[in-house]
């Protein structure tokens, strides 16, 4: 009976152990995942960019619905007039009314990404995450706010 009791307590232990590990990769695979999506928009963007030689207007500086129509539908409106879709989005990446988001479970509710775009042709980004700026010496930077550090980017600051 003690043995039995031992080896419970053992098991109950090593559960308590895992269970904080799990949650962590469970959620570095979020940030992961969120990170991938990030560098397809900006790869979108660039691709946008090379078919048109301009980059497509953003003004709300989101991935918002009229951006998500834009980049990834074959309709002809608003400046993608050769109807080419230049991003395949999975479903846990949309919402009818925001647009291009973050997954459920990345935040507690859904959130658009933020997106800049180089139109001067400096070939640097200067943003500003939470209270902290970060120059980035890129074209396009597409991220939103990691939700352990609101000063830190989680997407194409490389």
């Amino acid at each position: 009976m003690v043995e039995l009791l031992v080896v419970i307590s053992i098991i109950g232990l090593l559960a308590g152990l895992a269970l904080p590990a799990i949650s962590g990769a469970m959620q570095a695979g979020k940030k992961a995942e969120v990170a991938a999506m990030a560098e397809s928009i900006k790869t979108a963007v660039n691709a946008y960019y090379a078919e048109y030689s301009a980059y497509p207007s953003n003004t709300s500086g989101k991935t918002d619905q009229a951006f998500l129509n834009l980049i990834s539908t074959t309709n002809t409106n608003g400046g993608n007039y050769r109807g080419i879709a230049f991003l395949e989005v999975p479903p846990k990446f949309t919402n009818a009314s925001m647009g291009l988001v973050t997954p459920s479970g990345f935040y507690k509710s859904q959130s658009n990404f933020s997106i800049k775009i180089d139109t001067n042709g400096t070939g640097v980004l200067t943003n500003t995450v939470g209270s902290k700026n970060y120059v980035v010496a890129s074209s396009v930077a597409v991220w939103v706010v990691d939700p352990k550090n609101k000063d830190k980017p989680v997407g194409t600051f490389k």
